[in-house]
């Protein structure tokens, strides 16, 4: 297919691609030449034979001020072709983090405007006098606390995830976990929804659990002796 090079610069395009590439045999075949409506800039774009680049297209930038002006080389890149291989949009290394990514001294910084967290004294009553106890549940003594977001956030998680209602293991339970005697309810706003499993013979052992979970090792699934 003949390319149309209005410019006569294809020598100085290649020229140039050269350069940048530091090796002649990585600038392959002329593929296409686009230029502006003016035709005052032209982007000369050639085959790339940059190992780890299978696809990418050398595009040179060449400009003349008038028909009569030489050609000058603006700009060298590599650019993606239609099938090039394209590192996945970046993502900040917080939101890549999954459970259970968090290893022996691994530390994962808290961003200073989580939504899920406010400044401890926001959780404090305006007008009702609490002992320390009660302070402490509170979160008084520690820098930020959950938030709203961040209570309904974990509370939907916990719910909807292997430890709530909706499970195999919950459903033919003999009684919900929250009649269970080895059922121990979470302190704060979320003690009516989840406690802990203190049953070790319960695949729920020190975790969390909604009151309506259950399974098999029920402190009341007594056996009856004939």
């Amino acid at each position: 297919m003949s390319i149309n090079d209005k410019f006569q610069a294809e020598a100085i395009a290649r020229t140039a691609a050269i350069e940048d590439a530091a090796n002649e045999s990585f600038v392959g075949s002329l593929v296409s030449i686009d230029s502006d409506e003016e035709e005052r800039l032209a982007t000369y774009l050639f085959e790339s034979s940059l190992p780890g680049y299978g696809g990418w297209r050398w595009g040179v930038t060449i400009t003349k001020l008038d028909e009569n002006s030489p050609a000058t080389v603006c700009d060298v890149v590599l650019l993606p072709g239609v099938d090039s291989l394209i590192a996945p949009e970046w993502v900040a290394y917080k939101d890549r983090l999954l459970p259970g990514d968090v290893g022996p001294g691994d530390i994962v910084p808290t961003s200073a405007d989580d939504e899920r967290l406010v400044p401890g004294f926001n959780v404090l009553p305006n007008d009702e006098e609490l002992d320390a106890a009660q302070l402490l549940e509170l979160g008084l003594g520690r820098a930020r606390v959950l938030s709203i977001v961040g209570r309904d956030l974990a509370a939907s998680r916990w719910y909807n995830g292997d430890r709530g209602p909706n499970t195999p293991i919950a459903q033919s339970a003999p009684k919900p976990c929250q009649s269970c005697g080895f059922f121990l309810p979470i302190a704060g706003s979320l003690r009516s929804a989840f406690g802990v499993c203190a049953n070790i013979l319960s695949p729920d052992d020190a975790r969390v659990v909604s009151v309506d979970h259950g399974c098999g090792a029920h402190s009341e699934a007594l056996v009856t002796a004939d």
